[in-house]
């Protein structure tokens, strides 16, 4: 089986700069560490190596453009190239970003070179302008072939011939292995080693007691006996479907009425493989062009219902546009939208398998009784209506709240795996109000407690009073939040309360960069009747925050 190599010099400069919008033609350099891991063809004029530290490469080229290095990046750069190649030769095999191997279609192309010259156009075409080919009977082979020519060239290596062909080459080929090629190219040459053929002469049982797994691969490698093999991937599964309407549908209702078999479908063929649909993006076309599109998240998974649902709700949104300039704004009144809708597409955008996601020993009855209701009161009065409160990163339990619409993942949230320096200890408060409570705290001196600019306390709190109101308020932060009463309490200034317990301060200032209101502690009080209170001492005075019970 002959194997045939197409490799993209650089490829980790090309990805970066076009990530980045930049030309290509300037001397760029990809850094890990503060390391050069890749470096263009102008940047190597200039003297710019693999393996130098950033200073050294800016030194011999002080224009020299420096790029992070992101693998995620380079492989998403490189799929387009493999989906191309995949067209002409399927069973493609990305062996890192910027090289790929292929089984040669020789025979249906008529011949190694004609193969080689028919992939290397489709890539130009493709905008991969340098690409290069090597084809030969194992993989290490075929790749250093590639390696020894010119831009859209190709060699060939005979059959049988690997091992004359490799001989000649410098140990140096081996420093695209990275850091541990670069090692044992500098061990072989301080052991007079200069050549592969000179490596391949050795006893085989001495170079692996000596260089070890790695060696002894290099070594048959060098032999033209590598027997290294490639896992093509296999090509993902269609998963989208798509409906379209003839004539075009002009209102949200028959567009809706019309996808739930598509929606239906959809779902089935996610079951089949064993998967469901945890984020779905919804598209809908007129005349040709995409006029709304928006990714949905679930919780869970989604059903048809879920989709049809989806698909109301982004119909119904103000303010989309059409991509042929026509507006698509929803009519509540009427159903009906600016432009006609002629196709609608469910495309996957995560999908998990159906087994994380299965029912519990004794099923899960209340669970969905609960969520169709509400995704019954969501369809009547819209997807934003419907809320609920999640947990979030933050100092005080305000903070620490946010809504979600129901049905809908959480995104944008503050991570809570994050230190937050003065974050309120536990036990978090029942009830946080709405709008914090203007309050007043004095010493035994009678003098209004203070903080200082280092966080010191003026004097122990020994008494307080609130002024009260009817206030909303929203459930504490230690269960995520939960929905709570108005404080039935006169509009006046209560009674001062002696304080018997007090904890804190907890200081905290936040937004300090962007102007913030500067630094405010937080108390935990116990009062005389019984109840705590979370008080918080800002600039402008005291305020209760938060109530226990």
């Amino acid at each position: 089986m002959r194997m045939l190599v197409a490799w993209c010099p650089d490829w980790s400069v090309v990805a970066a700069l076009a990530e980045a919008d930049r030309p290509a033609s300037p001397a760029a350099a990809v850094l890990a560490a503060g390391v050069v891991e890749v470096c263009n063809t102008a940047a190597r004029t200039d003297g710019v190596r693999r393996g130098q530290r950033r200073r050294d490469a800016q030194s011999r080229c002080p224009d020299l453009v420096l790029l992070e290095a992101d693998d995620d990046r380079d492989a998403r750069a490189f799929e387009p190239v493999l989906a191309t190649v995949e067209e002409l030769a399927p069973g493609v095999a990305a062996l890192r970003p910027g090289l790929l191997a292929v089984r040669a279609p020789g025979r249906y192309f008529g011949g190694d070179e004609q193969a080689a010259a028919t992939l290397t156009e489709a890539l130009v075409e493709a905008g991969v302008w340098d690409c290069r080919i090597g084809v030969a009977d194992d993989l290490f082979a075929a790749e250093q072939a590639a390696r020894s020519v010119g831009v859209q060239a190709c060699r060939v290596v005979p059959p049988g011939g690997s091992a004359a062909f490799l001989g000649p080459l410098p140990v140096d080929v081996l420093e695209a292995d990275g850091a541990q090629g670069r090692s044992t190219v500098s061990l072989l040459r301080r052991l007079g080693l200069q050549t592969l053929g000179d490596l391949a002469g050795l006893p085989g049982a001495a170079v692996a007691q000596r260089f070890g797994s790695y060696g002894a691969r290099v070594w048959r490698s060098a032999r033209g006996a590598d027997a290294s093999r490639f896992a093509a991937r296999q090509p993902p599964p269609e998963l989208e479907t798509e409906i379209a309407f003839e004539p075009p549908l002009e209102s949200v209702e028959a567009v809706c009425f019309s996808v739930r078999t598509t929606a239906e479908r959809f779902v089935a063929g996610l079951a089949q493989r064993q998967l469901v649909a945890t984020g779905v993006r919804v598209e809908a076309e007129c005349d040709g062009a995409t006029v709304s599109s928006r990714t949905w998240l679930h919780p869970r998974f989604f059903t048809s219902r879920d989709l049809v649902d989806r698909v109301h709700w982004q119909l119904q949104a103000a303010g989309a546009t059409s991509g042929a300039g026509s507006a698509l704004r929803s009519r509540h009144a009427s159903g009906r939208i600016g432009a006609p809708i002629e196709r609608v597409r469910f495309v996957p955008e995560a999908v998990e398998p159906d087994a994380a996601h299965a029912d519990g020993l004794w099923g899960g009855g209340g669970d969905e009784l609960v969520e169709k209701g509400v995704a019954r009161v969501q369809a009547m009065l819209g997807f934003d209506a419907v809320r609920r409160p999640v947990l979030q990163g933050g100092r005080g339990p305000a903070a620490r709240q946010a809504l979600a619409p129901w049905g809908e993942r959480a995104v944008g949230l503050r991570p809570l795996d994050r230190p937050w320096p003065g974050r309120l200890p536990g036990p978090a408060p029942v009830r946080v109000f709405a709008t914090p409570l203007p309050a007043d705290v004095l010493d035994a001196g009678d003098r209004p407690v203070r903080i200082t600019a280092r966080g010191a306390v003026s004097g122990d709190p020994c008494r307080f009073r609130m002024r009260a109101g009817s206030v909303g308020a929203v459930g504490g932060a230690g269960s995520a939040g939960g929905v709570g009463g108005a404080l039935p309490i006169p509009p006046s200034w209560l009674p001062w309360v002696p304080v018997t317990g007090w904890a804190g301060p907890w200081p905290a200032d936040e937004s300090w960069w962007d102007g913030g209101t500067g630094l405010a502690a937080r108390f935990q009080v116990v009062g005389a009747d019984g109840r705590a209170w979370l008080l918080e001492c800002t600039p402008d005075g005291w305020q209760v925050e938060a109530g226990y019970d």
